[in-house]
């Protein structure tokens, strides 16, 4: 039941410290004439500093006494007044965060108090700037001139020759390379761990800590491929400047809906592992599972799903089989030293489950390997499976598991298809797309799974064919790369990386990374392994009929309307719709670049790199996820950009962006999140997104190694001081 707010203005003079009203279990703070009111199971007050009243400050209440680590965050409104709602019963560590502030002094309270707090002033703009978001540190870069590019080696400029532009360098960078894994402007990486040793030059400093833990060679092979010391010196001229006191702008406070926000979160897993995703619930139906468990992902780092209870705030383990133990771990040894975990190798994970979704009956799908890539016979070229007969397939990098929490067992599907993420079909077969394939789709029927458990019969796949010759349907086709017959169609290897289905007409959309990048549409046809037609509407970069240039999408999704959404590395969220294209759909014409009208790019907020003038900002979001039922409150369809660099939820409401930042602890960053409706009837309530930290560094957050990832929570009050 929602509780009903009450406040009163008034020009009386401020009354210095509580008054206590106790009347039907309620209890008023007031000063500066208003009265925040409360009940037994909230705590509030009033935030003040030396000038008076804090506004769009954040109050934090933070709890050991659960079964797991809990806090709940809430932002002040325009008199400084906080209500931290709904708390469960335990003493709490409270204290404010702000812009423009430094912590205050954590106050032991428990639940039913009224509380003014006071505000400490930053004593200057560096210590301001320690709580401002890891993209704004980032945004002080400076990268190479476009001037530069491309690049002339190892012998000329330091950039290797295949970056031919600034934008595939920017690109490199973040999405599609470092900002893909962990954050860059984080305290820990703008910085120089004293645990990594001394050094004559930055660049000796960030040579050596690129080549740390089992992602090591990863990092060091990303930068090679951008030219290794173009990019150290980049680096390093970052952190020398930062060292010699640089600091970035500072950002906005909280304003408007952003006050009405509440954040509550939960630990949960271990800290040597780390989130990709989660999932609670269906994302065709809201309403499956209400107050259920909240299941994770822990990719390459573990082989369990860790499972949140919110109502009884207990966490716990699901473990991942391997079908064959002869699996191969998804990590390697370290490359050198962790200023962290030294030599000691935390990922040892098989099964590398990626994507978590739940049906329709709460059971959750996984994208996880269950055996070695090599595919087995009824794959491959000589079997009768109609997509091998089409299109064989020889290796499959990781699968499909389902979980039943009601009989829980865990079942183990291997497929003739890479796996990465997951979409359910709105159909009778509930059929289960996934992206990851590489130069194929796959799909699972999961009806007939369930009706026969054959695994084999139950799954398809298919290349990606677009209809050049413009007939409208499926025929031979040429190869990549091969030159257009204008008799035939054509084969692509753009694969996908994020899956959407359209409920408008029952296509199957992607994004496919790269530069310039592209998103993706499959008609399934009639037998999608013989009859699937593809079209590709790249990003409008070079392309001089599209007013604003904007490059290399990330994970993606659909609205009701069947528009498409996604972020770019560009520093934008990106809309396409179809509909908008006036020129052919098919035929020798329509191989990506065909639709520029189709794209609407907006700059995500924040500022942009370090004398860069080009549209877009020092962002690069992993993924957008639309808010097709309004589960958090701002309206159906509304795309939510990760926000990876803005430590928050990006959404974009009317054409404006609603910032919804997590200030505890420093270094939130999320790869997906959904929305669940637990009660239609309990307003705010009874709804809210899910989301966790999925760095692979969580050690980088504020409270340092030993702190796991958590299960973040954002609800939406009507407003600031709503109980």
């Amino acid at each position: 039941m929602n509780k009903r707010f009450g406040s009163r203005r008034s020009a009386f003079v401020c009354i210095v410290g509580c008054i206590a009203v106790f009347l039907v279990g309620l209890s008023a703070c007031q000063q500066g004439g208003e009265v925040v009111v409360i009940d037994d199971d909230d705590i509030g007050g009033v935030v003040s500093g030396p000038d008076g009243p804090e506004a769009g400050v954040w109050v934090i209440a933070e709890t050991t006494d659960l079964p797991t680590k809990f806090s709940r965050t809430v932002v002040t409104d325009d008199q400084g007044s906080y209500v931290v709602p709904d708390l469960p019963d335990a003493t709490y560590d409270v204290w404010v965060r702000g812009y423009g502030l430094v912590d205050s002094e954590k106050i032991r309270l428990r639940p039913g108090t009224t509380q003014d707090l006071q505000a400490v002033l930053a004593p200057d703009e560096h210590a301001a700037a320690q709580y401002y978001p890891a993209g704004y540190w980032f945004s002080l870069i400076e990268v190479p001139a476009k001037s530069e590019f491309p690049g002339t080696g190892p012998g000329g400029n330091g950039i290797l020759p295949t970056m031919r532009s600034q934008a595939e360098w920017l690109r490199n960078l973040k999405s599609g390379g470092c900002m893909a894994c962990h954050q860059l402007g984080n305290k820990p990486t703008r910085e120089v761990p004293e645990a990594l040793g001394e050094f004559a030059s930055m660049e000796e400093a960030w040579d050596r800590r690129i080549r740390s833990g089992q992602a090591g060679g990863s990092m060091y092979g990303g930068l090679n491929r951008m030219g290794l010391s173009a990019a150290l010196e980049m680096f390093a001229d970052w952190t020398d400047r930062i060292i010699g006191g640089e600091v970035p702008p500072a950002p906005p406070r909280p304003a408007g809906v952003e006050r009405n926000v509440v954040i509550t979160q939960w630990d949960w897993a271990d800290p040597t592992t780390y989130l990709h995703d989660e999932a609670s619930t269906d994302k065709r139906d809201p309403t499956v599972n209400p107050y259920g468990s909240i299941y994770g992902a822990l990719e390459a780092s573990a082989d369990y799903v860790p499972v949140l209870d919110p109502v009884s705030h207990m966490i716990s383990q699901v473990p991942v089989p391997v079908r064959d133990p002869n699996t191969p771990l998804a990590a390697g040894a370290p490359m050198e030293p962790s200023p962290y975990w030294g030599n000691e190798a935390i990922w040892d994970s098989r099964a590398n489950v990626h994507n978590p979704m739940l049906d329709e009956r709460g059971r959750v799908w996984l994208t996880s390997r269950v055996r070695p890539a090599e595919n087995p016979a009824f794959c491959r070229e000589g079997s009768d499976h109609p997509s091998a007969r089409a299109f064989p397939t020889t290796r499959a990098g990781r699968h499909l598991a389902v979980y039943d929490p009601v009989s829980e067992k865990m079942t183990l599907i291997s497929t003739c298809f890479g796996t990465h993420h997951l979409i359910f079909a709105e159909d009778d077969n509930n059929t289960l797309w996934t992206s990851g394939g590489g130069q194929v789709i796959g799909w699972l029927n999961t009806k007939m799974f369930d009706e026969t458990g054959d695994e084999e019969k139950s799954q398809g796949w298919t290349p990606l064919i677009v209809d050049t010759n413009g007939n409208g349907q499926r025929d031979d086709y040429v190869e990549p790369n091969e030159p257009l017959d204008p008799a035939k169609d054509m084969r692509i290897r753009s694969g996908y990386y994020g899956v959407a289905y359209n409920p408008i007409d029952g296509s199957i959309w992607g994004s496919s990374l790269g530069f310039p990048g592209a998103v993706l549409r499959l008609d399934p046809g009639t037998e999608p392994a013989t009859t699937a037609l593809t079209e590709i509407y790249e990003t409008p970069w070079g392309n001089p009929e599209a007013p604003v240039q904007g490059y290399s999408p990330r994970g993606m999704d659909i609205d009701r309307n069947g528009v498409v959404w996604t972020p770019l590395a560009s520093g934008h969220m990106a809309s396409f719709d179809r509909s908008k294209c006036t020129g052919p759909l098919n035929g020798p014409t329509a191989t990506g670049q065909h639709c520029p009208e189709g794209w609407t790019l907006y700059p995500e907020p924040l500022p942009q790199l370090k004398g860069l003038s080009d549209s877009g900002s020092a962002e690069s979001s992993y993924y957008t996820w639309v808010d097709q039922f309004n589960t958090l409150g701002l309206g159906e369809n509304v795309p939510i950009n990760t926000g990876n660099e803005s430590e928050g939820l990006l959404a974009l409401s009317d054409g404006e962006w609603v910032v919804l930042r997590v200030p505890y602890p420093l270094g939130f960053y999320t790869k997906w999140m959904d929305g669940r409706i637990d009660d239609p009837d309990a307003g705010w309530k009874g709804k809210g997104l899910w989301a966790t930290y999925s760095t692979r560094a969580p050690f980088h957050l504020e409270t340092g190694i030993g702190t796991p990832s958590k299960v973040v929570h954002f609800q939406l009050r009507p407003d600031p001081l709503a109980r």
